[in-house]
């Protein structure tokens, strides 16, 4: 996705985003990028509704109008909402494709708030799907199917409040990370008998003096490590080093300033004096930590203005100070106190314990259903193959009363006769009574006497 530099003040993102150089006096037809030179940008905001705040973006950036509006406007205009009431102006295209948008981000946080429920198992007949929405700050709950100028605004609002907790957020990861890794190595020691555990405690403080064992890490921004960068990076004479120039190379996308992510890849060098992913020692999350720590110390001493972005003066102002020449040493992570203490663990031992004391229960609970759902198809099963013994006496009692010329059985063993059967009485009892009728007739004469006398 192409993001426009009024944008990364806008959302104030921690990302390397791809973006043309932006002509702030040519027209707006000018300052639209070529269609062939879009790339795909799929870095995360690491956001919830990272993908519809994206996808806005981008269709919004398709209007002239209001590409233009964005390259004049600065940071408290897009902050204060003012540009967001540019939203009735753009074209009908815009405002449809800005409508299924919204529609569909709110079909998929229903869907979120029913898997919610579900896994709650919280039972509603009339779910008030308009009251649920409104947790989520970024979209206007009570408007459900057009995107308006109040959508955009509080989806910049928000926007950018969640980014400016982000790294907080993720200092806040690593320091639980670093916790459980502490909480589970106590755990595998006590599980070792004395000689053991002592080898182990041996080995593991010789990974920790290993992995100590490195170059020494230049201050990130340094002169000494912009040089560093220019020599083996750039393949430049660091006598010839240039800071404009510099700033030139290392702006990746062009849009004249540097942002958080373009910063990162300045300290690539460092971090692989201290981290190879091929060692045990070392931990790729720390190296991570240790980014983020050397990038927050760059923003602090060089952007002025605290838009999360150095432009070029404020790179060249920096470069005129004291610490850029003689900086002092960088301490990495090894060599600052640990990131929690010992009180800090114990209370994360004691919500892992509470964590691990309700997974015993669910799992004991869904065993119980489990032997119970065994028991049942048990059951089942037996009476499936009493069924089938019956069925199989049954057919073989007939087989047998086939063969025999006996009547067949019911399934309680009583007599059962056909429509024939009954036929063939009836007729052998109405046998005697027609041959009773056939001798009668034989008795008559053949013929009546002749001349018989008359009586008067």
């Amino acid at each position: 996705m192409n993001l426009d530099p009024g944008w990364l003040l806008l959302l104030s993102i921690s990302l390397e985003v791809w973006s043309v150089p932006l002509d702030r006096n040519a027209t707006p037809q000018e300052a639209q990028p070529p269609q062939e030179d879009k790339q795909e940008d799929n870095v995360d905001t690491g956001l919830y509704y990272d993908r519809y705040l994206r996808e806005v973006i981008e269709v919004l950036e398709t209007d002239p109008h209001f590409r233009e509006k964005l390259q004049t406007a600065n940071t408290e205009d897009i902050k204060n909402g003012r540009l967001s009431k540019e939203l009735d102006l753009v074209g009908h295209h815009v405002r449809t494709r800005l409508d299924e948008l919204k529609r569909q981000e709110v079909s998929r946080l229903r869907m979120l708030l029913k898997a919610k429920l579900d896994s709650t198992n919280t039972q509603s007949l009339q779910m008030d799907h308009a009251s649920l929405l409104k947790q989520f700050e970024h979209l206007d709950p009570h408007n459900q199917n057009t995107f308006e100028a109040k959508d955009l605004e509080l989806l910049i609002s928000t926007a950018t409040k969640d980014l400016e907790n982000y790294d907080a957020e993720r200092h806040d990861e690593f320091k639980r990370y670093e916790m459980l890794k502490e909480h589970e190595r106590r755990e595998y020691l006590k599980g070792l008998d004395q000689e053991k555990r002592d080898e182990e405690e041996k080995r593991m403080e010789e990974l920790k003096d290993k992995h100590r064992k490195h170059p020494k890490v230049n201050a990130p921004g340094s002169v000494a490590q912009l040089r560093e960068v220019w020599e083996e990076t750039d393949g430049l004479d660091p006598t010839e080093f240039n800071p404009k120039t510099f700033f030139k190379l290392h702006d990746a996308n062009g849009d004249g300033v540097l942002d958080e992510q373009e910063l990162e890849a300045l300290f690539a060098k460092e971090l692989e004096k201290v981290y190879d992913p091929k060692n045990e020692e070392d931990d790729m999350m720390e190296m991570e930590e240790e980014r983020l720590r050397m990038r927050e110390h760059v923003m602090k001493n060089v952007d002025i203005n605290q838009d999360r972005l150095v432009s070029l003066e404020e790179f060249l102002k920096s470069t005129d100070k004291k610490e850029f020449n003689n900086p002092k040493e960088w301490d990495t992570l090894d060599d600052t106190k640990p990131v929690f203490t010992e009180a800090e663990l114990q209370r994360f031992e004691a919500e892992l314990r509470t964590k691990e004391e309700e997974l015993g229960r669910r799992a004991e609970s869904l065993r119980q259903e489990q032997d119970l759902l065994k028991e049942r198809g048990k059951a089942l099963e037996a009476q499936r193959r009493e069924y089938q013994q019956a069925v199989l006496e049954m057919s073989q009692r007939k087989e047998k009363q086939a063969v025999e010329g006996q009547p067949p059985t019911g399934p309680n063993g009583e007599l059962q006769f056909h429509q024939e059967m009954q036929k063939l009485e009836d007729q052998g009892a109405k046998a005697p009574v027609e041959q009773e009728v056939q001798e009668a007739q034989n008795n008559l004469p053949a013929e009546p006497p002749q001349n018989l006398p008359i009586h008067t």
